[in-house]
């Protein structure tokens, strides 16, 4: 697996606007996760269960000295306590200083596919609310939801996510006119990047839902005399629809006037 992050880091960084997908099952519905977000495959082992937890944690096993919560990913995105077969598989990740491993029904393999081909579910799906899915891609004929792994740790365990209070800790800062222009997809993240920059003194914030719209906003600047007074700091995520954060950065690096 660690060849397999080095060649996907690579990737990433050419800014090809692509996506290594690990396909998996759950209950007969496919699902996928970053390959990047993945240390390793394990088969399931015996879990000690943990008193007074999330209905969807299992528990922990340590293997090698490593201690590792488990999240039944069929109860979590279902509600559902399925049967454990013989043959589950546990995907390894490392989220936040937790190692976390996601019980899964079996592995279908890998796909690589452009971020372009990659669709945000609508909101309506999930009631309004924001959906723990990143996205939705079709792989070798296959509708695969791509779930993100971060918000459904930060959702089991939130006081391992960041929290506001360790901005409002810093202490008031002087208000400072520099713009920030922000690209992420996740809402969750967008209150929090932009309630952090404004405590932080930032008041003029831009938020785009993707790479692809911020750059559509940036390039629109290209010949503004006052681009700096409009766009002066860019933030964004690495992980987007449309186009991902790595190519978003080198197409503002390989553009003379923006760079």
């Amino acid at each position: 697996m660690k060849k397999k992050n080095e060649k996907e880091g690579i990737l990433l960084e050419s800014g090809t606007n692509e996506i290594e997908i690990m396909k998996f099952r759950v209950l007969g519905e496919f699902y996928g996760i970053n390959v990047a977000k993945v240390k390793e495959i394990m088969m399931t082992e015996k879990i000690k269960p943990m008193p007074h937890s999330h209905p969807s944690v299992e528990g922990f096993f340590k293997p090698r000295e490593q201690l590792i919560t488990v999240i039944n990913l069929a109860n979590y995105l279902t509600g559902a306590t399925p049967e454990q077969g013989a043959r589950d598989l546990f995907i390894i990740t490392h989220f936040n200083k937790m190692m976390v491993a996601f019980r899964v029904d079996s592995i279908e393999g890998i796909s690589r596919i452009s971020w372009q081909s990659i669709q945000k579910p609508d909101r309506t799906l999930a009631n309004g609310a924001e959906s723990v899915a990143t996205g939705i891609a079709q792989c070798d004929n296959q509708l695969v939801t791509i779930l993100d792994f971060e918000k459904i740790v930060a959702e089991i365990s939130p006081e391992t996510s960041i929290q506001i209070e360790e901005i409002e800790q810093m202490g008031e800062r002087d208000i400072t006119t520099a713009p920030v222009v922000i690209a992420e997809d996740s809402v969750l993240l967008q209150k929090m990047i932009g309630t952090s920059l404004q405590k932080a003194g930032f008041k003029d914030v831009k938020i785009f839902n993707n790479g692809q719209e911020c750059w559509d906003y940036l390039s629109s600047l290209r010949n503004d005399p006052d681009l700096y007074k409009k766009a002066n700091i860019l933030i964004t995520d690495i992980e987007m629809p449309i186009m991902d954060g790595h190519r978003l950065t080198k197409l503002v690096k390989e553009d003379m006037r923006l760079k």
